[in-house]
């Protein structure tokens, strides 16, 4: 009796070591400086990467170069930073998240600053790395494509259109519960791909306000700087309606549930 009663006593033992602990609840700085941190860092290194690969690629015909690095470094950097921050790195993202629920208001300004901040530091890096010919001759890969106003709308509709395709992607890969997958990194830089193989003799296919600013605090190059930020914008607005109205799941949905 008493070794029946030894033997359940090391059971029980074994069973509360192995159970799996409560949850720790994070502290105040992986809830809020954690996740800018990596806003700051994940935007940076992104935009870093996509103004060498547009200075490097001047003397080479075709938006291959671009268009693939592009879309790897934000696949990259959203599997890495997605249990850190979400993995943001684009303005217009985080606002559409914001709009369909998917983050608290007390976030959005500081995620947004530091994608700013993220992306001038990325632009920066950009210009150490490159040759002063190179990076003379791409104007620091800011977006020098729009020369008048003939170009304007296509340029303005083409921006808010590839932004919306990109944002429901996320929208719908990482946030609605409904569609959710874990491949949603894999999908978000597959689409950043496809819109800039499409549309980079268009408008250059910039999606994300922060990768135009830097370049253009860089080299000084405001002209028609505003589509970068209208155009993007206005292409999150459009996805985070369509995710709100039609698509999302019966959380997110504001109608017809």
């Amino acid at each position: 009796m008493t070794e029946d009663k030894h033997e359940l006593r090391n059971l029980e033992t074994t069973f509360l070591e192995h159970a799996e602990k409560p949850t720790r609840t994070p502290n105040t700085f992986e809830r809020l400086v954690q996740p800018c941190a990596a806003e700051l860092v994940g935007t940076m290194f992104f935009v870093f990467i996509g103004c060498v690969s547009v200075i490097e690629n001047v003397e080479a015909a075709g938006r291959l170069q671009p268009a693939l690095v592009h879309g790897l470094a934000v696949a990259i950097m959203v599997a890495i930073m997605d249990n850190i921050s979400g993995s943001h790195f684009n303005p217009p993202f985080t606002i559409a998240i914001f709009l369909v629920g998917g983050m608290k208001f007390i976030m959005v300004v500081p995620y947004l600053v530091c994608q700013v901040i993220g992306g001038v530091l990325g632009a920066a890096m950009s210009k150490a790395m490159t040759s002063k010919e190179h990076y003379f001759n791409a104007t620091g890969a800011a977006f020098t494509i729009l020369k008048s106003n003939d170009q304007l709308a296509g340029a303005i509709f083409g921006e808010v259109a590839m932004t919306c395709l990109v944002t429901m992607v996320v929208l719908l890969a990482a946030v609605n519960k409904r569609s959710k997958t874990p491949l949603a990194p894999f999908l978000v830089g597959c689409t950043v791909i496809i819109n800039v193989l499409a549309g980079g003799d268009v408008s250059g296919t910039c999606l994300n306000p922060a990768r135009a600013f830097g370049p253009a605090v860089l080299t000084s190059y405001w002209t028609y700087h505003w589509v970068y930020w209208v155009g993007p914008i206005g292409g999150c607005l459009v996805a985070a309606a369509l995710v709100r109205l039609l698509l999302g799941d019966e959380k997110i949905r504001l109608i017809m549930k």
